[in-house]
């Protein structure tokens, strides 16, 4: 249920966007709303992670885990894609050098967030973590960075509609989901393990995620600053999730798809189905009938649930779009955290793999909140950019200056 967005990093740690300003000049407007939607998701993250899954008083699942299992993720994700439209040209993609110098740039941050995640795996934080799934994501958007919003949303659509199913057949014919975080070692010694769970049998398998990603990619070609834009994101964004959430209850309820499931995986309860309804599967669904694809458990990846999830982060971004009109200075440690999340969230793993938060989760939920806003409005007015934020910024950028100022090769004669 971890996740994060570390192409978060222009203009002093906060999302821009460049905009025409007068006499055709290009101004940087900031978008307080994608950072505070980026803090809320991380928000979220750090509930699910520290906060119990189950009411003990209601007999039901907690509100943290109801209101954010799977969907912070989605919303992260989402948010990444915004980011990658802004570094690429925002409005109009960029062509020529600048598209090859962006392509490559997204390589090296690609692989520097990887190897974070990697290292990050050797103190076994006891969540799953999303950084090294980043770095795949991220070297599967290269192909994409160049196409306008229409095409990235179809590309959206079809990753939603058809991974899944890709993803079922894999569980059968891939190796098992092993390693909740994989090392740099299990990556040498066993390659093939390793990059089966990131593409297709883990936690965020990149291909299903793609959707997510690409159509964050269309969001941030969209001119985000409209009030017109943001209250259609709102709009369509909960008539998805609110669509694609009763379309697969009313399969499961009313046309006898649970009892599909049921008669075809006869060694589960109805309690165990109902468990994974609620809580997701672990780690993967069984592969008994391709029914199992209707339902829109968190982390399950069927369509369902990735169009309710994808439904809601782009209600969420809208929203908070609409909000930074309003209110945009209170949202001030929202924003600042938002725009510094790949350091936060790996302070945050590395604070999990303590395991102090299991003896007061209550508390130590808030202290983190607390901590992380109060450092992230300090740091980002002392210094800017988050520490590991200046790193892939650096790196990408390099590459990216190095690639796009190359002289095209002559034709051969």
């Amino acid at each position: 249920m971890s996740a994060v967005d570390p192409t978060t990093t222009r203009g002093g740690g906060t999302a821009v966007l460049n905009v025409p300003g007068p006499a055709g000049r290009r101004t940087k407007r900031r978008l307080v709303g994608v950072d505070a939607a980026r803090g809320f998701a991380l928000l979220g993250m750090v509930a699910v992670h520290t906060m119990p899954v189950w009411d003990e008083e209601a007999g039901r699942a907690s509100l943290s885990w109801s209101l954010f299992a799977g969907h912070s993720a989605a919303l992260f994700a989402t948010l990444a894609g915004v980011s990658l439209a802004f570094l690429s040209g925002g409005r109009t993609p960029h062509e020529g050098r600048r598209l090859a110098g962006d392509r490559a740039g997204l390589v090296g941050r690609a692989a520097v967030i990887a190897l974070v995640g990697f290292l990050v795996g050797f103190v076994a934080p006891p969540v799953n973590n999303i950084l090294i799934y980043y770095g795949m994501f991220f070297l599967l958007a290269i192909p994409f960075l160049g196409l306008r919003i229409r095409h990235l949303l179809a590309a959206s659509v079809l990753f939603a509609v058809l991974s899944p199913f890709l993803m079922q057949w894999s569980l059968e014919v891939l190796p098992a989901h092993v390693y909740g975080n994989p090392t740099l070692w299990n990556l040498v010694t066993e390659p093939v393990t390793v990059l089966s769970q990131l593409l297709l049998t883990g936690t965020y398998p990149a291909l299903p995620y793609m959707s997510y990603l690409l159509a964050g990619l269309a969001l941030g070609r969209m001119n985000l600053t409209s009030r017109k834009v943001q209250l259609w994101l709102v709009g369509v964004g909960a008539a998805t999730a609110l669509l694609a959430w009763t379309v697969s209850m009313v399969a499961l309820l009313v046309f006898g798809v649970y009892e599909r499931i049921w008669s075809a995986t006869p060694w589960m309860s109805e309690e165990q189905i109902d468990s994974i309804l609620v809580f997701g599967p672990e780690p993967s669904l069984p592969t008994t009938t391709l029914w199992w694809l209707t339902v829109p458990a968190p982390h399950s990846n069927t369509p369902a649930a990735l169009f309710v999830s994808l439904g809601m982060a782009v209600f969420a971004l809208g929203a908070f779009l609409l909000l930074a009109r309003l209110i945009g200075k209170a949202l001030t440690p929202l924003a600042a955290a938002g725009s510094m999340t790949f350091t936060l969230y790996t302070l945050h793993l590395l604070f999990l793999a303590t395991g102090v938060y299991d003896l007061a989760p209550g508390f130590w939920f808030w202290m983190q909140l607390v901590v992380f806003g109060l450092l992230a409005v300090a740091w980002q007015r002392a210094v800017g950019q988050g520490p590991l934020e200046k790193l892939v910024a650096r790196v990408s950028k390099g590459i990216t200056r190095r690639v796009a100022a190359r002289p095209p090769a002559e034709p051969s004669r």
